[in-house]
């Protein structure tokens, strides 16, 4: 971000460290039904899906969304992780008329020790990514919400945030691809990137520590939807968590090197929906293709009450709309919004 821009930002997040780690109460009406918007893995290769992103923008603006959910992945994977990309994610959020709540995924900061990223330290990236696109309490958007985060503006697990809104609970997760920042052994480490392995042995510790703070935040989120009569849950990562990965009778893939970062959290993450009555949402990007399907297994039997949806990404720039009613039977209903000018660009 511009110096002007973080001192702003800074500025405010002064005026409200006090509500730092407190149950900050966003100014919504406790009404029984509402929408919201899902997004996420945009814009990549600029001079292709740059074009399309004023569009997807006028197309959510024009709806009646009460704010929307940002899933990770504000740049390509092979584009070097500059203070300026983060500037442009911020322009990007700050233009939609309601509230944008980001997740941050993969390609912001796990990634950046990658050679065609330029070869970052991704730790410092993460600390930067925190100081930049968290550094005030409040969301992005031209109207902003106050989510309640784990951490203090601008510090560790700032990005964690959970808020609650007409009988439903909403709670962002940095759980980002690359299978959540754990190195699996020395080719993981040095393939295509810069790190050392003493780079790597930081990244296994950081891995270690924001996966227990995931969970805490998880867990503590599920008891206080039950608490304060929650009929749903919508947790938001950006990482595809090996849902769709083969598993016989003898292995389970997502538990394999290369996925194994996220076995903590599924583990958590089923024992938290099996002692839900209401209903159970993960978003994720990642991958890049629209899906809603009940991939999580009790024993022989699905997890009736969990639902995964993974949203649109580049070079298909569109977006989700949920509408969100606890009166519902499912709570959450779910609509893919296709931008025709987008479509046709794509054609």
């Amino acid at each position: 971000m511009t110096s002007t821009i973080i001192a702003a930002r800074l500025r405010l997040a002064v005026a409200a460290v006090a509500l730092a780690g407190a149950a900050c109460v966003p100014a919504f009406a406790a009404d029984a039904g509402y929408s919201v918007g899902l997004w996420g893995d945009m814009p990549y290769a600029k001079a292709k899906d740059g074009p399309k992103i004023p569009a997807l923008i006028a197309d959510m603006n024009a709806s009646e969304i009460a704010f929307s959910i940002y899933d990770g992945d504000t740049k390509d994977g092979s584009s070097k992780c500059t203070d300026a990309s983060y500037e442009d994610a911020a322009k990007m959020f700050d233009s939609l008329d309601k509230p944008v709540i980001y997740v941050p995924g993969d390609n912001e900061w796990t990634d950046c020790h990658r050679t065609n990223n330029g070869g970052y330290d991704n730790l410092e990236r993460l600390d930067h990514l925190r100081q930049v696109m968290f550094a005030r309490p409040e969301s992005f958007g031209k109207t902003t919400l106050t989510p309640e985060h784990q951490g203090e503006p601008g510090k560790k697990f700032a990005e964690n945030v959970r808020f609650s809104k007409g009988g439903a609970m909403f709670v962002g997760l940095n759980v980002p691809g690359s299978n959540n920042n754990k190195v699996d052994g020395e080719k993981s480490c040095t393939h295509k990137s810069a790190r050392t392995p003493a780079q790597c042995e930081a990244d296994n510790a950081e891995y270690r520590e924001r996966d227990k703070a995931n969970i805490d935040w998880l867990r503590q989120a599920f008891d206080k939807a039950k608490a304060e009569g929650d009929k749903g849950i919508m947790i938001v990562i950006q990482a595809d968590m090996g849902f769709d990965l083969p598993e016989t009778e003898d292995t389970d893939e997502s538990r394999l090197p290369g996925y194994d970062g996220y076995a903590n959290l599924l583990d958590a993450l089923t024992e938290q929906t099996k002692a839900f009555d209401g209903q159970v949402v993960l978003v994720h990007g990642d991958t890049h293709y629209f899906k809603i399907d009940k991939p999580l297994i009790n024993a022989t039997h699905l997890l009736a009450n969990f639902t995964r949806v993974e949203t649109f990404g580049s070079p298909n720039v569109h977006w989700v709309k949920v509408d969100v009613d606890p009166n519902s039977r499912d709570v959450f209903t779910f609509h893919p919004m296709i931008v025709q000018a987008n479509a046709k660009a794509s054609l």
